[in-house]
């Protein structure tokens, strides 16, 4: 079992920015991937940004590539952090931290496996 913490997210005006953090603590030994899926009402989840703590590979989607950035923390490896730049009104959804590689980076284990409880990030124009 893999237990996550996620906080941050809001509310920002487009051309803002906003910083996610998930902690991730229990069964997380060994190589595995974290990052964030979000979910608009009426949408699919979408698969956002992945890293992938045996290595530091990192994974976005098309639509963040460049505005995005997920790092480990320094010091805390079970810790990311999400950088989010030059927000636009169509990022505006549900985050979600979770484990795996949402369908943008092949990683061990499923998916969409673990999921911390969502935030909340709107953007207006």
């Amino acid at each position: 079992q893999v237990q996550l913490v996620n906080t941050g997210g809001g509310s920002v005006q487009a051309g803002g920015s906003m910083r996610l953090s998930c902690t991730a603590s229990g069964n997380t030994h060994g190589a595995y991937c974290m990052g964030w899926y979000r979910q608009a009402p009426g949408k699919e989840r979408e698969g956002v940004a992945v890293f992938y703590v045996g290595d530091g590979t990192t994974a976005y989607a098309d639509s963040v590539k460049g505005r995005f950035t997920i790092a480990q923390q320094d010091g805390a490896k079970d810790t990311l952090n999400l950088d989010m730049n030059n927000l636009k009104p169509e990022d505006t959804a549900m985050y979600y931290c979770a484990t795996g590689g949402m369908e943008i980076l092949r990683c061990p284990g499923p998916p969409f496996a673990y999921r911390g409880r969502g935030t909340q990030v709107t953007v207006s124009s």
